[in-house]
């Protein structure tokens, strides 16, 4: 019986958040935590529901809903620090160490969290994370992408049509994945939490990411770090992943053409294998 996620659906309280998450594959299996992105809408399921039931099958899945998304606490960014939180996460889940995979915001924590708090991280793994708000390899004058201003927008419109604009600068192949279903489910569960959209908005450019990665410091990332992007990302360029790619010693990028921000999504069976054989034998 396939996972929903209903039934991989879960509650616990850290030292400082309520946290919902989702949770399949064996509790003795290897540990892996899947960081969502930062766009309104997002959760650890909607980000990740055609990969758990994939990884479940060799490892300890977990998937969380951050602060200030899905069903766990609302925050108001002044005192967010997103790699306090997932390690509030293990520590409330008994796990030492993990291997963390985050798309977009939640690849930013896992980049932090492997050069703040290197022994609480067997494996990194991101796809389209960013390390700054504008370009600062190839672009000219800086400033947001395009999907992050409609990302921003959507925060103001979360209405269906708000979030399609978002979801379709957010893929490739908008007749397969902008689909009308993902289009609701996004604007349904971001306005189910007016206080976050209205949380962002107030917080400006210090969310959904307030505190940002040193980058002086990725030379020194000791996890073995898988590197995933999309060609054709329109939120956070590629030059992304190629800077980390030339500073974390232990590294290898593997980008997918016909493919926007969301990899895990758009291609779920080679990123489920890159992830599966990466995790198990590095």
């Amino acid at each position: 019986m396939a996972i929903t996620a209903e039934s991989t659906g879960k509650d616990l309280h850290t030292q400082d958040w309520h946290i919902h998450y989702n949770e399949a594959g064996s509790p003795d299996a290897p540990p892996i935590v899947l960081l969502h992105g930062g766009g309104p809408g997002a959760t650890g399921w909607s980000n990740y529901s055609p990969n758990i039931e994939a990884l479940s099958q060799n490892f300890r899945v977990i998937a969380p809903d951050m602060p200030g998304w899905g069903a766990s606490d609302p925050v108001d960014f002044a005192t967010l620090d997103h790699v306090d939180v997932a390690v509030q996460l293990l520590d409330a889940l008994g796990i030492e160490k993990a291997a963390f995979v985050g798309n977009s915001m939640g690849g930013h924590t896992s980049i932090r969290l492997a050069s703040e708090r290197p022994e609480r991280v067997s494996h990194l793994i991101t796809m389209g994370p960013p390390l700054q708000m504008g370009p600062f390899l190839f672009g000219a004058g800086g400033g947001l992408s395009e999907g992050l201003k409609i990302m921003y927008d959507a925060y103001r419109d979360a209405s269906p049509e708000g979030m399609r604009r978002l979801v379709e600068i957010m893929v490739y192949d908008k007749a397969r994945f902008a689909s009308a279903e993902l289009t609701e489910e996004r604007s349904t569960a971001a306005l189910k939490g007016q206080e976050h959209l209205d949380n962002v908005v107030a917080a400006g450019p210090k969310a959904p990411i307030p505190i940002w990665a040193d980058k002086t410091k990725l030379a020194g990332v000791t996890a073995p770090a898988l590197l995933i992007h999309g060609r054709d990302d329109r939120v956070v360029s590629f030059e992304s992943t190629l800077f980390l790619a030339a500073a974390i010693p232990n590294s290898r990028a593997v980008l997918i053409n016909r493919c926007g921000h969301w990899a895990q999504l758009e291609h779920a069976d080679e990123f489920n294998r890159l992830v599966t054989d990466f995790v198990l034998h590095n």
